[in-house]
C-alpha cells in the first residue's frame, strides 16, 4: 500500500512536474519517502516523514536536473515502524560489484522464502527482507556464471515468479543497466510512453495517455527501450476481504 514512480529513457527527462504530483499523494501515504537519481553516480535520499512536509523533497524536486533513470517511493506502512531504515529505495552491491536498487508496493504475506533475513536486515520491513533475498539470488547467479544481460534478466524473472504467489509484489528494480518492472495486482501500475522512453507510476500523474502495465509479467527496459519480457506467470495477487476493507478505510 505504497506508490511507485520510475523513469527509463534514452535522453534525460525533466521529472519535476511528475514528481510534484506524485509526492502530493503522500497526504495518503505519510510514512516516508525516497528517491534514487543520477548525479555523478547513483544517489539515494529518503526520510521517514510525509513527502509533502519535507523541505528536502521540495528543494530536490524543484532543482533536480533531467534524468534518464529515476525511482521514487512514498510509503504507507503495513509492515515495519516509521523510521529511516524502513524507507525505500533499498540498495546494495552484488559480489560482481554491480549496484542494485529496489522499490516495492505491496505486502509479503507468505514469507517462507525470506524469513531468514529477520536478523540480517537494518530495519523491520518485509520489503527489505525481499531485497536481501534478491541479492542472494543475484549472487548465486553470479557464482554460477550468470552475469550476461540475459542471464541477469532470467535471475530476476525467476526470483519474482518464485515470490509472487500469495504476495502483493509490485516492484521496480534498477541494476545500473536495466529497469525491471512488475505488478501482480490489477489496476495498480500504469506507464506513459514518451518519445525516447517510459514513465511508470502507480497512478496516472497528468492528463496524458497512461496505459495499464501488464499483470504478472516481468519486463526489462534499457535506456527507454523494452529489451526482455518474461512469460505471464500465475502469481496474480487476489485481494482478501481484509485487504479490500483496509484499502477502503485508507481511501486508496
Amino acid at each position: 500500500m505504497c506508490e511507485l514512480f520510475g523513469i527509463s529513457a534514452a535522453e534525460p527527462v525533466s521529472p519535476a512536474e511528475y514528481l510534484k504530483e506524485f509526492f502530493s499523494h503522500s497526504v495518503r501515504h505519510p510514512h516516508g519517502w525516497g528517491m534514487m537519481y543520477e548525479k555523478q553516480g547513483r544517489t539515494i535520499v529518503k526520510e521517514p516523514l510525509r513527502a509533502c512536509d519535507s523541505a528536502l523533497q521540495a528543494s530536490l524536486t524543484e532543482h533536480l536536473c533531467p534524468q534518464k533513470h529515476l525511482l521514487a517511493h512514498i510509503r504507507l506502512a503495513t509492515v515495519g515502524a516509521v523510521r529511516q531504515e524502513n524507507c525505500h529505495p533499498y540498495s546494495g552491491t552484488d559480489i560482481s560489484g554491480r549496484e542494485w536498487t529496489l522499490i516495492h508496493n505491496g505486502t509479503i504475506y507468505s514469507g517462507k522464502l525470506n524469513f531468514q533475513y529477520f536478523r540480517k536486515q537494518s530495519g523491520d520491513t518485509d520489503s527489505e527482507r525481499l531485497f536481501l533475498a534478491l541479492m542472494d539470488a543475484v549472487n548465486e547467479g553470479v557464482c554460477r556464471g550468470k552475469v550476461s544481460a540475459r542471464a541477469r534478466f532470467e535471475t530476476v524473472n525467476e526470483f519474482i515468479i518464485a515470490h509472487a504467489p500469495r504476495n502483493k509484489l509490485n516492484l521496480m528494480i534498477y541494476d545500473g543497466e536495466f529497469l525491471y518492472v512488475h505488478k501482480n495486482l490489477k489496476n495498480t501500475l500504469s506507464y506513459k510512453k514518451l518519445k525516447n522512453g517510459y514513465i511508470f507510476s502507480t497512478h496516472p500523474l497528468d492528463e496524458g495517455e497512461w496505459i495499464p502495465f501488464p499483470t504478472a509479467q516481468v519486463v526489462a527496459y534499457r535506456d527507454g527501450a523494452e529489451i526482455y519480457r518474461g512469460e505471464q506467470h500465475r502469481g496474480i495477487y487476489v485481494p482478501t476481504l481484509e485487504y479490500i476493507a483496509a484499502a477502503d478505510a485508507m481511501n486508496i
